[in-house]
């Protein structure tokens, strides 16, 4: 490494320098992310996305508290999902609280699944699939007055929405870089000052001993600033983000037969649309709209390849036709109203051309 370093800076000296100028960049960066979300800087853990920041808070509460109980909800994202069926299978108590058809957590069973062996509360902050924002603050106080720790896995949250976890009284919080347009392979951690986490990474002592590894101070860095950015503008995105959603659904709605919009209708990310296209198969739609050079989803973007039926839609009561035909659409940033309307046009030439094709067509009198 040495002859690099002096092909680089000139000589050891300034190995030091690039030391200190990546520190104070990190450190920077730290404060950014910590702004975002009204927090400290010494309460962010620095992670190589979400997955590995809601792998840290399940396993690393679980692994210390006394508690036996891990209490989540059926719709969680498999980050979230799959550390639970781990901890299920060494034995531990792990209880999945149901939704309703909004995909909104039922309060009443998550209060009675709340224990004195429960260590741990994790509930998502907003859906992935179909974008309900779940009661973050009367979670929090549920889990505060019974003296539990509550994790929210906030990834499609912080950026698109306030996040304030000093208000929401959160222990701790997971964040994804790329989610709110930064690098991939980054992410953080808020961990309340006070609550123990176990480190999953052991060795060089980095991120005060609760994550070992050398640091990717470009990707860090790059976190930061997309949190300032976000930080700046998150009004205006929010606005501009949430009119672009609204025409996407009032157009497809009005323009298009049988269809249903899901999800929570007023507690909802802004940049989120989940429908039902009764009578057409779901992923044959994506193959179509990627004709058009217009990406959708039917389900978890990080769970395309498995091709399983939405567990998100069947918590929420959905049946497997409404399941095969339910399509997510997003809008980002980069997004028009020009592209909303190209999307439209797209899906009304789609849909009636594979519902005219459709074993459901005599059902619902689909024309073609």
């Amino acid at each position: 490494m040495l002859p690099y370093f002096k092909e680089s800076f000139g000589n050891p000296s300034s190995i030091h320098r690039y030391g200190r100028i990546a520190t104070k960049a990190m450190e920077t960066a730290r404060k950014r992310i910590a702004s975002l979300i009204n927090a400290s800087p010494d309460e962010i853990l620095l992670t190589s996305g979400g997955t590995e920041s809601n792998n840290t808070a399940i396993f690393g509460v679980m692994r210390q508290a006394k508690g036996r109980r891990l209490v989540t909800s059926s719709v969680e994202h498999d980050a979230v999902l799959e550390p639970c069926k781990r901890l299920q299978s060494d034995g531990l108590d792990v209880v999945y609280v149901p939704v309703d058809e909004t995909g909104t957590v039922r309060l009443d069973r998550l209060k009675s699944a709340i224990n004195k062996d429960t260590a741990l509360v994790s509930i998502m902050f907003a859906n992935n699939e179909v974008g309900t924002i779940e009661p973050i603050r009367e979670i929090s106080q549920m889990c505060r007055q019974n003296g539990v720790l509550f994790h929210t896995d906030a990834v499609q949250a912080v950026g698109k929405i306030p996040v304030d976890v000093q208000e929401l009284g959160v222990d701790l919080m997971s964040i994804s870089s790329h989610k709110i347009n930064g690098p991939k392979g980054v992410g953080a951690l808020y961990i309340r000052r006070g609550v123990r986490v176990d480190p999953l990474v052991l060795g060089g002592g980095q991120e005060e001993g609760m994550r070992s590894g050398t640091e990717s101070v470009a990707n860090i860095v790059g976190f930061g600033r997309a949190c300032q950015v976000a930080k700046e503008g998150l009004d205006e995105n929010a606005a501009n983000l949430r009119a672009m959603r609204d025409r996407l659904i009032q157009r497809t709605t009005s323009e298009i037969t049988h269809v249903t919009v899901n999800g929570h209708k007023e507690s909802h990310l802004p940049n989120n649309a989940h429908f039902t296209f009764l009578g057409v198969n779901g992923e044959d739609l994506i193959i179509k709209l990627d004709e058009y050079e217009i990406a959708a989803s039917t389900g978890s973007a990080c769970s395309v390849r498995t091709q399983k039926a939405s567990h998100v839609l069947m918590a929420m009561g959905f049946s497997h036709e409404q399941i095969t035909g339910s399509l997510r659409l997003t809008v980002g940033y980069g997004n028009t109203l020009d592209d909303v309307d190209k999307a439209v046009d797209a899906l009304k030439k789609i849909v009636p051309e594979l519902r005219s094709v459709s074993p459901f067509k005599a059902k619902y009198g689909f024309a073609g």
